[in-house]
């Protein structure tokens, strides 16, 4: 797997040459499904991070996916809800996910289609997360991409 450029440098390619682990994070932060929002944004203002990934992710007793992730944006709408009895598994988006080879520009086409700021980058052959890419990470690129 690439390494992750260094902001601005020489090695970081312009938009349309850009990969998913051009810009992605390495690594995730995760927690169960059962975890309490409340814990999740503990997680998250600890961190200094938008994205908690959620292991064990199931839903109505069948499995829609091993893994899923809770952004920061799907705190703020349960915000105004009771975030003690709410969990991780309750507001977690299991769609989309990218591969560390996809295009820059197709993972933010995804992005803006399913209204996320995330994607889980996943292994092509494991399905197993290797990294978050947000919006942000994108901006990086698009700024200081190579013209």
């Amino acid at each position: 797997m690439a390494q992750a450029p260094t902001r601005g440098s020489y090695r970081t390619p312009a938009l349309e040459h850009a990969t998913a682990s051009d810009a992605m994070r390495p690594g995730v932060i995760s927690c169960p499904a059962d975890t309490s929002l409340r814990s999740v944004a503990q997680m998250m203002a600890q961190q200094h991070i938008h994205s908690v990934v959620v292991t064990d992710l199931l839903r109505s007793g069948a499995e829609d996916g091993r893994w899923g992730v809770v952004s920061d944006i799907d705190l703020l709408r349960a915000a105004d809800q009771d975030i003690d009895e709410r969990t991780a598994r309750d507001v977690a988006a299991t769609e989309p996910t990218v591969t560390p080879d996809e295009s820059l520009t197709r993972a933010a086409q995804q992005m803006a289609e399913h209204e996320v700021t995330h994607l889980m980058v996943v292994s092509p052959t494991t399905g197993a997360p290797l990294g978050i890419l947000s919006s942000l990470d994108i901006a990086g690129i698009i700024a200081w991409g190579r013209g």
